[in-house]
């Protein structure tokens, strides 16, 4: 079958599947009719959009074979590892729904996706960093990227925009305090932060 090269051929298209050759006028189609796209990663995969200062990401080598698959959380490396563990717990977050927005004063939160997809949105408020004002996506899968290093006083939101739950475990580098916990909390909507959660969220 030839292959249509140009967006002008559509027309052709839609005339030879519905017999409207002759009968049906078609429109001309405009030259300048949608944008280029822009590439967003190098060719070696390495996005080119801003990253807030302190935010880190890692996919740690999946190991697959015949039973299943394994990776490791936590594997003592100092250079990753730069604070020690001492609190660890597990949240999920169920298909279509969100959690956030959040922010610490003194503990870094260390994520590792488990299960399903997230978006996870940072937003850098921040007054003394070089950073400020930079809004960061990072996509979290379990077959990619797993884990996300979030820096005290950057904002936080994570989204669900899978069809399961997802499972998320944090190893934060503090203890939660019951009697004054260190999450300071905003409205997923708020106006505070200058990003459209809206429309992030599925339509379907």
């Amino acid at each position: 079958m030839r292959q249509f090269s140009h967006c002008r051929d559509a027309r052709r298209v839609h005339a030879l599947t519905t017999g409207a050759w002759k009968d049906t006028p078609m429109p001309p189609v405009k030259p300048d009719l949608g944008e280029r796209d822009v590439a967003t990663v190098t060719p070696a995969g390495e996005s080119v959009l801003k990253t807030i200062d302190g935010v880190e990401t890692r996919s740690p080598v999946i190991h697959v074979d015949h039973r299943g698959a394994l990776f490791e959380v936590y594997n003592g490396d100092p250079d990753e590892w730069r604070e020690p563990v001492v609190y660890i717990y597990q949240t999920s977050v169920f298909p279509g729904q969100l959690k956030g927005w959040a922010c610490h004063e003194k503990k870094i939160d260390r994520y590792t996706i488990s299960s399903g997809e997230l978006l996870v949105l940072l937003y850098d408020a921040r007054a003394d960093s070089p950073t400020n004002g930079v809004l960061q996506r990072v996509g979290l899968s379990a077959r990619a990227v797993t884990q996300l290093r979030i820096p005290v006083g950057v904002w936080h939101l994570i989204i669900n925009l899978g069809d399961v739950e997802a499972q998320l475990v944090n190893l934060p580098t503090e203890r939660y305090q019951h009697d004054k916990p260190d999450r300071i909390l905003l409205p997923w909507d708020t106006t505070e932060i200058p990003v459209d959660v809206r429309s992030y969220l599925r339509k379907f």
